[in-house]
């Protein structure tokens, strides 16, 4: 039998059937291992698993896990040198951002779009709460909106409470699997309920299936927000520490980088102060937007700081 997993607690995990759609309630039978991933969680919201069932009703074993396709990954907040899996077989991400109450950093932003850039996973940025923006605010948005535009990220300015660009997010979500990600706040939980209609149903259904009407905030959560459609829901995220990457690669995910990498003197070059820098240059030029070089260099240190 084959699933999706659409919920984890780290424990067990809740496993949707692909074939006539029941739940399960899992748990892992031995160790697996994640390709010399160091996880501190082996399975996660979105992996294809086989399933073997066991005595109880709605109770199975997982027994083998499917290639990822791709994932979202982070630095695990828990344990020393492990990684975090958010969730995976994406087809798109969307990174709730605010400019205000609270400030999302361009360093965050940037973060996740490096992370979403090297598994190949076409991101969104939904620029919420627009309705708290003055003119003054409104101004700086269409700044912020233009500077990711031009570098291939598009971005809409949306409100849950006025409906603005909900719309079109419920149209860039059809038929898709999204990962919804961003800093508790932003407004994440508010922009769920309009978007996944009988939210409250669908979670109470899960909740009292899996284990005593409990909803954990601590892992990703996966809903179905009409057949073939759906909507990963994952806890507000305070840091994302990015891992498997070495600090020559980090300068590939940044696309406007990408595209001048050829131009630098030197093959192994980094960006810093080497002579003949084509990124440098382009800096200084007003072509590669100052905050997303300085989180390139805050990306060369932390590397630095884990190695």
């Amino acid at each position: 039998m084959i699933g999706t997993v659409i919920k984890s607690t780290g424990s067990w995990y809740l496993v949707r059937n692909h074939q006539n759609g029941q739940l399960y309630r899992c748990r892992l039978r031995g160790k697996f291992k994640n390709k010399g991933l160091k996880v501190s969680n082996p399975i996660a919201v979105g992996d294809e698993v086989t399933l073997e069932l066991e005595g109880n009703e709605g109770h199975a074993v997982i027994t083998d896990i499917a290639t990822r396709r791709n994932y979202i990954i982070r630095r695990s907040t828990h344990k020393a040198h492990h990684a975090h899996i958010v969730a995976s077989n994406l087809d798109q991400a969307f990174l709730v951002v605010t400019l205000a109450s609270p400030r999302t950093s361009f360093g965050f932003i940037d973060r996740f779009l490096v992370t979403a850039e090297a598994y190949q996973i076409p991101t969104t940025l939904l620029f919420n709460k627009s309705d708290l923006y003055d003119q003054e605010a409104q101004a700086y948005l269409k700044q912020v909106m233009d500077l990711y535009g031009q570098i291939g990220y598009p971005g809409i300015s949306c409100s849950a409470h006025t409906g603005e660009g909900i719309d079109e997010i419920k149209g860039l979500l059809k038929d898709k699997t999204t990962l919804l990600s961003g800093h508790s706040g932003v407004g994440k939980s508010t922009l769920i309920n309009i978007l996944v209609p009988d939210l409250a149903l669908k979670t109470s259904e899960i909740s009292a299936f899996s284990d005593k009407g409990v909803h954990t905030t601590t892992f990703a959560e996966m809903f179905e927000v009409e057949p073939g459609t759906y909507l990963i829901d994952t806890p507000g995220i305070k840091e994302l520490g990015v891992v498997e990457m070495k600090r020559e690669e980090i300068g590939h995910y940044f696309p406007e980088m990408r595209t001048r990498l050829n131009q630098c003197k030197y093959n192994n070059c980094l960006h810093l102060n080497e002579p003949g820098c084509a990124i440098q240059a382009a800096v200084k030029a007003g072509k590669i937007a100052l905050p997303r070089y300085e989180s390139y260099l805050s990306l060369l240190q932390d590397e630095d700081s884990h190695r």
